[in-house]
């Protein structure tokens, strides 16, 4: 999720494509959040690892 939110801030950066850009930072800080109870050792949705 990080990686594509990456992704598409910097496509929707260089197109000028601001529905992108919108995406992209909320995609970013969910993945993030996700990361970090992953990271904490909390289960996230019942699971303690996604593979």
């Amino acid at each position: 999720m990080i990686t594509l939110g990456i992704i598409l801030l910097v496509i929707g950066f260089l197109i000028k494509i601001p529905i992108l850009w919108t995406i992209g930072i909320i995609l970013l800080v969910v993945g993030a959040v996700l990361f970090l109870l992953g990271a904490a050792g909390r289960a996230v949705g019942g699971r303690k690892h996604w593979y």
